[in-house]
Protein backbone atom coordinates (compact mmCIF):
# COMPACT_ATOMS: atom_id res chain seq x y z
CA UNK A 1 0.00 0.00 0.00
CA UNK A 2 2.71 2.59 0.86
CA UNK A 3 4.35 1.88 -2.93
CA UNK A 4 0.57 2.57 -4.16
CA UNK A 5 0.52 5.75 -2.19
CA UNK A 6 3.79 7.02 -3.26
CA UNK A 7 2.79 6.49 -6.76
CA UNK A 8 0.00 8.36 -6.25
CA UNK A 9 1.53 11.33 -4.81
CA UNK A 10 4.14 11.32 -7.37
CA UNK A 11 1.16 11.18 -10.39
CA UNK A 12 -0.18 13.84 -8.67
CA UNK A 13 2.95 16.21 -8.54
CA UNK A 14 3.83 15.20 -12.23
CA UNK A 15 0.17 16.50 -13.33
CA UNK A 16 0.53 19.33 -11.91
CA UNK A 17 2.26 21.52 -14.60
CA UNK A 18 0.48 19.39 -17.46
CA UNK A 19 -2.54 20.84 -15.91
CA UNK A 20 -1.49 24.32 -15.56
CA UNK A 21 -0.02 24.06 -19.36
CA UNK A 22 -3.23 22.51 -20.10
CA UNK A 23 -6.39 25.46 -18.57
CA UNK A 24 -4.15 28.24 -20.11
CA UNK A 25 -4.02 26.39 -23.88
CA UNK A 26 -7.44 25.33 -23.21
CA UNK A 27 -8.42 29.21 -22.35
CA UNK A 28 -6.32 30.81 -25.67
CA UNK A 29 -7.96 27.93 -27.75
CA UNK A 30 -11.46 28.80 -26.95
CA UNK A 31 -10.81 32.18 -28.82
CA UNK A 32 -9.87 30.26 -31.69
CA UNK A 33 -5.93 30.56 -31.35
CA UNK A 34 -4.02 27.47 -31.63
CA UNK A 35 -1.36 27.96 -29.45
CA UNK A 36 1.77 25.61 -29.71
CA UNK A 37 4.60 27.82 -28.33
CA UNK A 38 3.00 26.06 -24.80
CA UNK A 39 6.21 24.54 -23.58
CA UNK A 40 8.53 27.49 -24.88
CA UNK A 41 6.17 29.73 -22.89
CA UNK A 42 6.24 27.24 -19.45
CA UNK A 43 10.13 27.30 -20.20
CA UNK A 44 10.22 31.15 -20.13
CA UNK A 45 8.13 30.69 -16.73
CA UNK A 46 10.50 28.51 -15.10
CA UNK A 47 13.16 30.34 -16.43
CA UNK A 48 11.70 33.96 -14.59
CA UNK A 49 11.00 32.49 -11.60
CA UNK A 50 14.59 30.67 -11.71
CA UNK A 51 15.91 34.59 -12.17
CA UNK A 52 13.69 36.58 -9.68
CA UNK A 53 14.71 33.55 -7.12
CA UNK A 54 18.61 33.65 -7.68
CA UNK A 55 19.09 37.39 -7.36
CA UNK A 56 17.10 37.42 -4.44
CA UNK A 57 18.79 35.00 -2.25
CA UNK A 58 22.08 37.10 -3.39
CA UNK A 59 20.82 39.96 -1.69
CA UNK A 60 21.58 37.49 1.48
CA UNK A 61 18.11 37.89 2.87
CA UNK A 62 17.86 36.21 6.18
CA UNK A 63 15.03 33.54 5.09
CA UNK A 64 14.81 32.63 8.61
CA UNK A 65 12.09 35.37 8.53
CA UNK A 66 8.62 35.07 7.20
CA UNK A 67 8.20 38.15 5.39
CA UNK A 68 11.29 37.33 3.55
CA UNK A 69 10.05 33.99 2.66
CA UNK A 70 6.88 35.74 1.50
CA UNK A 71 8.97 37.84 -0.48
CA UNK A 72 10.87 35.35 -2.37
CA UNK A 73 7.35 33.92 -3.38
CA UNK A 74 6.00 36.88 -4.61
CA UNK A 75 9.08 37.76 -6.78
CA UNK A 76 9.70 34.70 -8.11
CA UNK A 77 5.99 34.46 -8.95
CA UNK A 78 5.90 38.11 -10.54
CA UNK A 79 8.91 37.26 -12.71
CA UNK A 80 7.85 33.97 -14.00
CA UNK A 81 4.01 35.71 -14.71
CA UNK A 82 5.65 38.78 -16.58
CA UNK A 83 8.08 36.26 -18.59
CA UNK A 84 5.06 34.12 -19.55
CA UNK A 85 2.86 37.13 -20.40
CA UNK A 86 5.44 39.05 -22.48
CA UNK A 87 5.79 35.52 -24.50
CA UNK A 88 2.17 35.74 -24.85
CA UNK A 89 1.84 39.00 -25.58
CA UNK A 90 4.48 38.49 -28.98
CA UNK A 91 1.96 35.72 -29.55
CA UNK A 92 -0.38 37.44 -30.21
CA UNK A 93 0.99 40.62 -31.79
CA UNK A 94 2.50 38.00 -34.27
CA UNK A 95 -1.04 35.94 -34.75
CA UNK A 96 -3.56 38.61 -34.13
CA UNK A 97 -1.90 41.43 -35.46
CA UNK A 98 0.31 40.89 -38.28
CA UNK A 99 -1.93 37.76 -39.03
CA UNK A 100 1.00 35.29 -39.15
CA UNK A 101 0.47 31.83 -39.57
CA UNK A 102 -0.61 30.51 -36.03
CA UNK A 103 1.10 26.70 -36.06
CA UNK A 104 4.34 28.57 -37.50
CA UNK A 105 4.42 30.89 -34.95
CA UNK A 106 3.41 28.37 -32.19
CA UNK A 107 6.70 26.38 -33.22
CA UNK A 108 8.66 28.89 -33.43
CA UNK A 109 7.92 30.62 -29.87
CA UNK A 110 8.24 27.23 -28.34
CA UNK A 111 12.30 27.34 -29.68
CA UNK A 112 12.38 30.74 -29.14
CA UNK A 113 10.87 30.36 -25.29
CA UNK A 114 13.70 27.12 -24.89
CA UNK A 115 16.63 29.23 -26.21
CA UNK A 116 16.42 31.83 -23.96
CA UNK A 117 15.66 30.09 -21.41
CA UNK A 118 18.61 28.30 -21.91
CA UNK A 119 20.84 31.01 -22.60
CA UNK A 120 19.47 32.99 -19.36
CA UNK A 121 20.18 29.77 -17.34
CA UNK A 122 23.89 29.14 -18.75
CA UNK A 123 24.76 32.90 -17.85
CA UNK A 124 23.16 32.42 -13.73
CA UNK A 125 25.72 29.20 -13.95
CA UNK A 126 28.58 31.50 -15.10
CA UNK A 127 27.61 34.11 -12.30
CA UNK A 128 26.94 31.62 -9.58
CA UNK A 129 30.35 29.51 -10.29
CA UNK A 130 28.82 26.47 -9.98
CA UNK A 131 30.95 23.33 -10.15
CA UNK A 132 28.09 21.37 -12.46
CA UNK A 133 25.82 22.95 -15.00
CA UNK A 134 22.94 23.79 -12.72
CA UNK A 135 21.48 26.55 -10.60
CA UNK A 136 20.43 25.46 -7.22
CA UNK A 137 17.39 27.51 -5.27
CA UNK A 138 17.49 25.48 -2.30
CA UNK A 139 15.95 28.45 -0.23
CA UNK A 140 13.57 29.95 -2.47
CA UNK A 141 12.66 26.24 -3.38
CA UNK A 142 12.13 25.24 -0.05
CA UNK A 143 9.38 28.89 0.81
CA UNK A 144 7.56 27.08 -2.24
CA UNK A 145 7.55 23.33 -1.23
CA UNK A 146 6.00 24.02 2.54
CA UNK A 147 2.98 21.92 2.68
CA UNK A 148 0.16 21.92 5.83
CA UNK A 149 1.93 20.84 9.02
CA UNK A 150 -0.46 18.65 10.56
CA UNK A 151 0.29 16.03 7.65
CA UNK A 152 4.01 15.62 10.10
CA UNK A 153 2.12 15.28 13.00
CA UNK A 154 -0.11 12.89 11.46
CA UNK A 155 2.93 10.78 10.58
CA UNK A 156 4.59 11.16 13.84
CA UNK A 157 1.47 9.73 15.28
CA UNK A 158 1.79 6.55 12.89
CA UNK A 159 5.12 5.50 13.34
CA UNK A 160 4.37 5.86 17.55
CA UNK A 161 1.46 3.42 16.57
CA UNK A 162 -1.02 6.48 17.79
CA UNK A 163 -3.34 5.66 14.52
CA UNK A 164 -3.66 3.70 11.51
CA UNK A 165 -0.95 3.60 9.25
CA UNK A 166 -3.03 3.74 5.94
CA UNK A 167 -4.79 7.32 7.33
CA UNK A 168 -1.55 8.65 7.73
CA UNK A 169 -0.68 7.67 3.71
CA UNK A 170 -4.16 9.29 2.94
CA UNK A 171 -3.53 11.94 5.10
CA UNK A 172 -0.02 12.53 3.21
CA UNK A 173 -1.76 11.79 -0.39
CA UNK A 174 -4.36 14.48 -0.19
CA UNK A 175 -2.39 17.47 1.55
CA UNK A 176 1.22 17.40 1.05
CA UNK A 177 1.52 19.29 -1.77
CA UNK A 178 2.59 22.92 -2.23
CA UNK A 179 -0.09 25.51 -2.49
CA UNK A 180 0.75 25.68 -6.23
CA UNK A 181 -0.31 22.23 -6.47
CA UNK A 182 -4.03 22.93 -5.12
CA UNK A 183 -3.65 26.88 -7.10
CA UNK A 184 -4.19 24.53 -10.25
CA UNK A 185 -6.77 22.53 -9.41
CA UNK A 186 -8.89 25.82 -8.48
CA UNK A 187 -7.65 27.63 -11.52
CA UNK A 188 -9.20 24.60 -13.41
CA UNK A 189 -12.39 24.80 -11.52
CA UNK A 190 -12.57 28.47 -12.29
CA UNK A 191 -11.90 28.26 -15.54
CA UNK A 192 -14.17 25.53 -16.41
CA UNK A 193 -17.05 27.79 -14.62
CA UNK A 194 -16.34 31.04 -16.27
CA UNK A 195 -16.11 29.52 -19.92
CA UNK A 196 -19.94 27.33 -18.96
CA UNK A 197 -21.75 29.57 -16.85
CA UNK A 198 -21.07 33.37 -17.23
CA UNK A 199 -21.29 35.83 -20.41
CA UNK A 200 -17.13 36.42 -20.44
CA UNK A 201 -17.18 32.90 -21.10
CA UNK A 202 -20.09 32.63 -23.67
CA UNK A 203 -18.27 35.98 -25.13
CA UNK A 204 -14.93 34.13 -25.73
CA UNK A 205 -16.38 30.69 -27.15
CA UNK A 206 -18.42 33.15 -29.71
CA UNK A 207 -15.20 34.75 -30.21
CA UNK A 208 -13.79 31.22 -31.12
CA UNK A 209 -16.73 29.67 -32.98
CA UNK A 210 -17.38 32.74 -35.35
CA UNK A 211 -15.47 35.48 -34.70
CA UNK A 212 -17.01 37.47 -37.73
CA UNK A 213 -20.61 37.32 -35.82
CA UNK A 214 -18.99 38.05 -33.25
CA UNK A 215 -17.66 41.39 -34.52
CA UNK A 216 -20.80 42.22 -35.83
CA UNK A 217 -22.67 41.83 -32.83
CA UNK A 218 -20.20 44.34 -31.21
CA UNK A 219 -17.98 42.36 -29.64
CA UNK A 220 -14.12 43.66 -30.04
CA UNK A 221 -13.03 40.37 -31.10
CA UNK A 222 -9.00 41.29 -30.83
CA UNK A 223 -9.01 42.18 -27.45
CA UNK A 224 -10.45 39.14 -26.41
CA UNK A 225 -8.10 36.88 -28.28
CA UNK A 226 -5.37 39.16 -26.24
CA UNK A 227 -6.69 39.02 -23.00
CA UNK A 228 -7.59 35.13 -23.47
CA UNK A 229 -3.91 34.58 -24.73
CA UNK A 230 -2.16 36.44 -22.47
CA UNK A 231 -4.39 35.11 -19.48
CA UNK A 232 -3.72 31.45 -21.11
CA UNK A 233 -0.03 32.43 -21.17
CA UNK A 234 0.62 33.19 -17.70
CA UNK A 235 -1.05 30.30 -16.27
CA UNK A 236 0.54 28.07 -18.48
CA UNK A 237 4.19 29.79 -17.23
CA UNK A 238 2.92 28.63 -13.83
CA UNK A 239 3.21 25.16 -14.56
CA UNK A 240 7.27 25.82 -15.74
CA UNK A 241 7.34 27.49 -12.42
CA UNK A 242 5.70 24.73 -10.16
CA UNK A 243 8.07 21.92 -11.99
CA UNK A 244 11.43 24.06 -11.05
CA UNK A 245 10.50 25.35 -8.09
CA UNK A 246 8.51 22.31 -6.11
CA UNK A 247 9.07 19.47 -8.35
CA UNK A 248 12.84 19.41 -9.46
CA UNK A 249 13.35 21.57 -5.92
CA UNK A 250 15.23 24.57 -7.16
CA UNK A 251 17.24 23.09 -9.72
CA UNK A 252 17.47 24.55 -13.10
CA UNK A 253 19.45 22.56 -15.62
CA UNK A 254 19.42 23.71 -19.62
CA UNK A 255 16.76 20.90 -21.47
CA UNK A 256 15.77 19.65 -17.92
CA UNK A 257 12.05 20.02 -18.21
CA UNK A 258 11.77 17.30 -20.47
CA UNK A 259 8.52 17.23 -22.95
CA UNK A 260 6.24 18.23 -20.55
CA UNK A 261 4.75 21.37 -22.42
CA UNK A 262 3.83 18.85 -25.59
CA UNK A 263 1.91 16.98 -23.25
CA UNK A 264 0.02 19.59 -21.85
CA UNK A 265 -0.81 20.06 -25.55
CA UNK A 266 -1.94 16.63 -25.82
CA UNK A 267 -3.86 17.14 -22.61
CA UNK A 268 -5.97 19.60 -24.23
CA UNK A 269 -7.25 16.97 -26.78
CA UNK A 270 -7.72 14.46 -24.68
CA UNK A 271 -9.74 16.87 -22.07
CA UNK A 272 -11.80 17.57 -24.92
CA UNK A 273 -11.03 21.45 -24.20
CA UNK A 274 -13.01 20.98 -20.67
CA UNK A 275 -10.80 22.73 -17.96
CA UNK A 276 -12.77 20.02 -15.28
CA UNK A 277 -11.85 17.50 -17.59
CA UNK A 278 -8.05 18.20 -17.15
CA UNK A 279 -7.68 17.31 -13.87
CA UNK A 280 -8.85 14.51 -14.13
CA UNK A 281 -6.43 13.75 -17.12
CA UNK A 282 -3.25 15.74 -16.40
CA UNK A 283 -3.21 12.99 -13.07
CA UNK A 284 -3.82 10.06 -15.34
CA UNK A 285 -1.10 11.41 -17.27
CA UNK A 286 1.29 12.56 -14.63
CA UNK A 287 0.77 8.16 -13.70
CA UNK A 288 1.83 6.79 -16.89
CA UNK A 289 4.72 9.74 -17.31
CA UNK A 290 5.99 7.35 -14.45
CA UNK A 291 4.45 4.33 -14.03
CA UNK A 292 7.87 2.54 -15.49
CA UNK A 293 9.48 3.69 -12.37
CA UNK A 294 6.89 1.45 -10.24
CA UNK A 295 5.99 -1.91 -11.91
CA UNK A 296 9.94 -2.81 -12.62
CA UNK A 297 11.40 -5.62 -10.14
CA UNK A 298 7.38 -5.73 -8.13
CA UNK A 299 5.92 -8.92 -7.32
CA UNK A 300 2.41 -9.81 -9.04
CA UNK A 301 0.82 -12.42 -7.04
CA UNK A 302 3.67 -15.43 -7.67
CA UNK A 303 5.15 -13.29 -10.38
CA UNK A 304 8.17 -11.12 -10.91
CA UNK A 305 7.78 -8.56 -12.97
CA UNK A 306 11.45 -7.87 -14.66
CA UNK A 307 12.86 -4.28 -14.45
CA UNK A 308 12.08 -2.63 -17.85
CA UNK A 309 14.86 -1.57 -20.39
CA UNK A 310 15.33 1.70 -21.35
CA UNK A 311 13.61 0.77 -24.46
CA UNK A 312 10.56 -0.47 -23.18
CA UNK A 313 10.49 2.75 -20.62
CA UNK A 314 10.13 5.12 -23.10
CA UNK A 315 7.05 2.89 -24.67
CA UNK A 316 5.63 3.99 -21.79
CA UNK A 317 6.52 7.09 -21.76
CA UNK A 318 4.77 7.73 -25.25
CA UNK A 319 1.39 5.81 -23.66
CA UNK A 320 -0.69 9.49 -23.08
CA UNK A 321 -0.01 10.35 -26.88
CA UNK A 322 -1.57 7.26 -27.70
CA UNK A 323 -4.82 7.67 -25.72
CA UNK A 324 -5.29 11.49 -26.62
CA UNK A 325 -4.89 9.80 -30.23
CA UNK A 326 -7.35 7.01 -29.48
CA UNK A 327 -9.82 10.04 -27.83
CA UNK A 328 -9.24 11.90 -31.09
CA UNK A 329 -10.13 9.13 -33.61
CA UNK A 330 -13.25 8.09 -30.95
CA UNK A 331 -14.44 11.71 -31.16
CA UNK A 332 -14.20 11.96 -34.43
CA UNK A 333 -16.51 9.17 -35.65
CA UNK A 334 -18.91 10.45 -32.65
CA UNK A 335 -19.04 13.89 -34.17
CA UNK A 336 -20.48 14.97 -31.01
CA UNK A 337 -20.33 18.98 -31.17
CA UNK A 338 -19.53 19.79 -27.51
CA UNK A 339 -15.98 17.34 -28.01
CA UNK A 340 -15.33 19.37 -31.24
CA UNK A 341 -12.54 21.97 -30.88
CA UNK A 342 -13.67 25.51 -31.48
CA UNK A 343 -14.91 26.01 -35.42
CA UNK A 344 -12.16 28.94 -35.79
CA UNK A 345 -9.38 27.25 -34.44
CA UNK A 346 -6.30 28.08 -35.84
CA UNK A 347 -7.76 30.53 -38.60
CA UNK A 348 -6.66 34.19 -38.67
CA UNK A 349 -9.40 36.41 -38.51
CA UNK A 350 -9.08 39.09 -41.43
CA UNK A 351 -12.55 41.62 -40.63
CA UNK A 352 -12.03 43.27 -44.16
CA UNK A 353 -13.79 39.55 -45.47
CA UNK A 354 -16.51 40.07 -42.87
Amino acid sequence: MTLFFSFIRRAVMQGVPLLYGSTGEIITEKSGHLNLGIPGIMYMGAIGGVIGGFFYEQTGADFGLWYVRLFAILIALTCSLVFSCLMGLLYCFLTVSLRANQNVTGLALTTFGVGVGNFFGGSLIKISHADVPTVTLTKTSGCFAKHLGFVDSVNKAAQAGKCPQILAELCQTVFSYSFLAYLSIIIALVAAHVLMKTRTGLTLRAVGEDPATADAAGINVNRYKYVSTCLGSMIAGLGGLYYIMDYASGVWSSDGFGDRGWLSVALVIFSLWRPGLAIIGSFIFGGMYIIHNYIGGQKLFFLTIPKLSMQAQELFKMSPYVMTLLVLIFVSIKEKKEALPPAHLGQNYFREER
